[in-house]
């Protein structure tokens, strides 16, 4: 067997910067009792990713490390009595290897960070691990889903009050996470509104169903014009993406005993200035969501394959070593909807 095929390659960051992650040649690794390997075809981008290989996400992590989280490949080998998927099935990785229901584990930790990523050609994983691809979508769309599908799903249906159809939804920006958001939601029978600084954006939100939009760069008081839109009550569900400079608007944007479903920080972690009355005498439920076990998974993807939902995909980078200019374009901060990168076979 020649050397070609006994290696494979895939991204490691041995310091943190963009400008320190390198392509690397390693041993194909091979699955042991219960694990499968898997050929990645398409890896897909998150906040989280970046804020990891600037050293922000956790600077006491390991190093090397290979990052990125979410991924979609074909099953090529079996170890022993791994029988749940046979070989040639497109799988997904859930976020947090052994989160399968219920509370997540206090020990282990994400992938891409507190435990091996997916950025690479080849990746071993437990069979318990992985959610069968939907049928109708490409590994460029299933290698959205582990992370920001599963993350708004959990946000709407995930928490004490599932989302229900005729409920009120205020939704934070037009990323991954956010656009899912918005097709669950239109899918669960909700009204929906949706913010963004970009006017384009919203044009093309309002494409996807939703039914108010709110330009915060125009609009500083947005939560009370949210809270006007859905009749002066305010949203059931608040998606907050935003964090520190945005929290306070989505306080007042959800209704007396709604739920603000914090999903990100992109704004910040701090949030200054908050008066906490407000929360309590209104009992609103502030909830942290941090994707989601796997049961939650299975409900989504069989949710997208009975619906047809297509990901949205803003941009497809080629090869692995595309994984800069991906991370750059990341934080830019322009795109609508998800980046990923395709691997060649």
């Amino acid at each position: 067997m020649s050397t070609d095929v006994q290696q494979t390659r895939r991204v490691e960051l041995a310091k943190w910067g963009v400008e320190n992650l390198a392509v690397t040649r390693v041993d194909r690794p091979g699955p042991g009792p219960g694990e499968v390997l898997v050929r990645n075809q398409a890896v897909s981008l998150n906040y989280r990713d970046l804020l990891v290989v600037a050293g922000q996400y956790n600077p006491r992590m390991a190093l090397p490390l290979v990052p990125m989280s979410d991924s979609a490949g074909t099953i090529v080998e079996s170890g022993a009595g791994a029988t749940k998927f046979p070989v040639g099935t497109r799988v997904m990785p859930i976020h947090a290897p052994g989160w399968i229901a219920g509370r997540a584990p206090e020990s282990g930790g994400a992938r891409g960070g507190e435990t091996p990523g997916v950025l690479a050609e080849h990746v071993v994983f437990d069979e318990r691990d992985l959610v069968e691809v939907p049928a109708h979508l490409s590994a460029v769309e299933a290698a959205t889903l582990p992370c920001a599908g599963v993350t708004a799903w959990n946000a709407l249906f995930g928490g004490a009050e599932p989302l229900r159809p005729g409920g009120r939804v205020l939704i934070l920006g037009t990323g991954g996470v956010a656009l899912f958001a918005l097709r669950f939601a239109k899918l669960a029978g909700a009204e929906v509104a949706i913010t963004s600084k970009d006017d384009a954006k919203l044009a093309r939100a309002s494409e996807m169903g939703a039914d108010h939009l709110i330009n915060y760069r125009d609009d500083a008081k947005w939560g009370r014009t949210a809270r006007t839109i859905f009749d002066g009550t305010g949203a059931d569900l608040v998606v907050e993406l935003g964090g520190g400079a945005t929290l306070p608007e989505s306080l007042r944007a959800v209704r007396r005993g709604g739920t603000v479903a914090m999903v990100g920080s992109v704004t910040g972690a701090v949030v200054e200035n908050l008066s906490l009355p407000p929360v309590f005498m209104r009992a609103v439920t502030m909830r942290g969501v941090a994707v989601g076990p796997r049961e939650l998974f299975e409900d989504m993807a069989r949710a997208v394959g009975r619906h047809q939902v297509t990901p949205v995909v803003d941009h497809v980078f080629s090869g692995l070593e595309s994984v800069g200019d991906a991370l750059t374009t990341l934080a830019n901060g322009s795109h609508f909807g998800k980046l990923v990168i395709e691997l060649p076979e």
